[in-house]
């Protein structure tokens, strides 16, 4: 009888774990709650979560967030979803921008750390960096998925992406001169909008 009741609890909490795992995979806020269990929801990360569910769908292909500093914006659309997206799809092509190609790269450095996470594998176990994958802000999945991370202005080499990231292309310097929105227009409209795999979304996020 003992043994049978032991059974029984195995089986249970193995469904609890599958049931968690759909959740997760189904819903970017319970994922962000899972890897990130001091996180605090506000009304405002539903609002965002929500729209970010709907480019991950397909539904929405363009997507501009602006909001003040320290509102979470960043972790959540150049962190913790590109980290979403490529554990539901680990051939997924991500193009990361920033202002700068060093803050980019930083998170590019978050995500494949997360990657390798035990918490995360055991939500997106087909999720797996390849063996060659060494730089912070340029890595590849062993299902041919990819992660570059370029800063505004710089050459992307003939990249194409499923789905573009520019978080902050303006710097507090650039937003100042005469000429910075229309170089990081010019950089958008001759670089990122002509790299867009079929079906791609773009995702920009501001202050």
């Amino acid at each position: 009888m003992d043994d049978t009741n032991e059974q029984v609890l195995k089986l249970e909490l193995r469904l609890a774990q599958l049931d968690r795992v759909d959740a997760c995979r189904g819903g970017f806020l319970t994922f962000v709650r899972a890897i990130w269990p001091e996180f605090i929801t506000g009304s405002h990360h539903e609002l965002v979560a929500q729209k970010l569910e709907r480019v991950a769908s397909g539904e929405l292909k363009r997507l501009i967030v602006n909001m003040p500093p320290r509102h979470t914006k960043s972790e959540f659309a150049s962190f913790l979803f590109p980290a979403w997206m490529i554990g539901k799809n680990p051939s997924m092509k991500i193009i990361q921008a920033t202002h700068t190609t060093e803050l980019a790269v930083g998170f590019g450095r978050k995500i494949k750390n997360l990657l390798e996470r035990e918490d995360y594998r055991a939500i997106f176990p087909e999720a797996k960096l390849s063996m060659d994958s060494k730089a912070s802000g340029r890595w590849d999945t062993d299902r041919g998925g990819m992660y570059y991370a370029v800063g505004v202005g710089s050459n992307l080499a003939g990249r194409g992406g499923d789905l573009i990231v520019i978080d902050d292309p303006h710097s507090e310097q650039t937003a100042m001169s005469a000429h910075g929105f229309d170089d990081a227009w010019d950089w958008y409209t001759g670089g990122p909008r002509q790299r867009l795999q079929p079906g791609a979304a773009i995702v920009v996020v501001m202050t």
